[in-house]
């Protein structure tokens, strides 16, 4: 039985995070924490956000969680969803100009206002830039849900491995190492979220 952290700094959707992983994992030990004792020693980490990206990085100060995700995006199966993703980035435009973790490099830009309807919410396509083992069994431009209106940009090229478009091309999922990170929620998108965190938890690194 392996164990998976999922990071609880009060800012995101963690029991509709932990009810998916439990029914995909539902041998495992699948538990929220603030505890940074906890997810260092954690097998897995899950690493969710919601809300403003300025009171994620509050909150997150708060708990004490910065050092302690950092090392664990470095070092373990980890996976960003939604501001999740966003705040491992160096920099986003929200809030007046947050500055990020900076595991990856990029920034977090707003959707032009000349696009669609801002925040991009509801399902939309994913084409898969690369191939990952979190892709299995996941068909190219399966759909997912999203709720958002800030998006990654990167100069990374080598780290995207998912896109979408709203009114541009923009970057959904990315991949470096032990690290993968989604804009998208797999625990609001059905079968292919399911599939999604399933892979995740099955997902060998070395």
């Amino acid at each position: 039985m392996q164990s998976i952290a999922i990071v609880n700094y009060g800012m995101g959707n963690v029991r509709s995070v932990q009810k998916a992983l439990a029914h995909v994992a539902p041998n495992d030990n699948i538990f929220l924490t603030d505890n940074a004792e906890l997810i260092r020693n954690a097998d897995r980490i899950v690493f969710p956000g919601q809300g403003a990206i300025g009171a994620c990085m509050q909150a997150l100060n708060k708990h004490n969680l910065v050092e302690v995700v950092k090392q664990s995006a470095r070092k373990k199966p980890f996976l960003g969803i939604c501001l999740g993703l966003q705040l491992l980035f160096d920099h986003s435009q929200e809030n007046g100009g947050v500055e990020g973790l900076s595991i990856l490099e990029g920034d977090v830009v707003h959707f032009p206002k000349n696009a669609l309807k801002i925040p991009h919410m509801g399902w939309n396509t994913v084409k898969q830039v690369s191939e990952h083992p979190l892709w299995h069994n996941i068909e190219d431009n399966a759909r997912f849900y999203s709720v958002h209106s800030y998006f990654v940009a990167t100069s990374e090229t080598n780290i995207i491995t998912g896109s979408s478009n709203y009114g541009i091309d923009f970057t959904c999922a990315v991949a470096k190492d032990n690290l993968f990170a989604v804009q998208f929620h797999p625990e609001k998108s059905q079968h292919d979220g399911l599939q999604l965190l399933k892979n995740f938890v099955n997902w060998n690194i070395d």
